[in-house]
C-alpha cells in the first residue's frame, strides 16, 4: 500500500491525486478536511462507522451541505462489538 502525506492545500493536492492514480483515496478522522473536500465535491464514496453509543454531541459527518447528494449502499456489516458499516457511493448526476 502507498501512502501520501498531502499538507495544507489538500484540494488542489487530492485533485492531482485523483487524476494521476486509479486506486483508492482513503480519508480517515479529519472531519475538517473531509468538509472542505464535501464542498468542493471531491468524495466518491463513504464508509460511516456507526457506534452504538450515544455522545449527545460532536462534530457532524455532513456540514453545510446545500444541495441533495444521493447514495448507493454498497455492502453493510455489522461487527460484534455492535458497531455497523456502511459503504455508500455518492451518486452524481440524480
Amino acid at each position: 500500500m502507498n501512502t501520501t502525506v498531502i499538507g495544507k492545500d489538500y484540494v488542489t493536492a487530492l485533485r492531482k491525486l485523483k487524476e494521476e492514480t486509479s486506486g483508492d483515496i482513503l480519508l480517515f478522522g479529519s472531519p475538517t478536511t473531509a468538509h472542505s473536500l464535501q464542498a468542493e465535491d471531491l468524495i466518491d464514496g463513504y464508509w460511516l462507522f456507526v457506534n452504538p453509543v450515544v455522545l449527545g454531541e460532536g462534530i457532524p459527518a455532513f456540514k453545510n451541505v446545500k444541495d441533495k447528494q444521493a447514495l448507493k449502499l454498497l455492502s453493510s456489516q455489522v461487527f460484534s462489538s455492535g458497531v455497523v458499516c456502511l459503504e455508500h457511493e455518492v451518486q452524481r448526476g440524480s
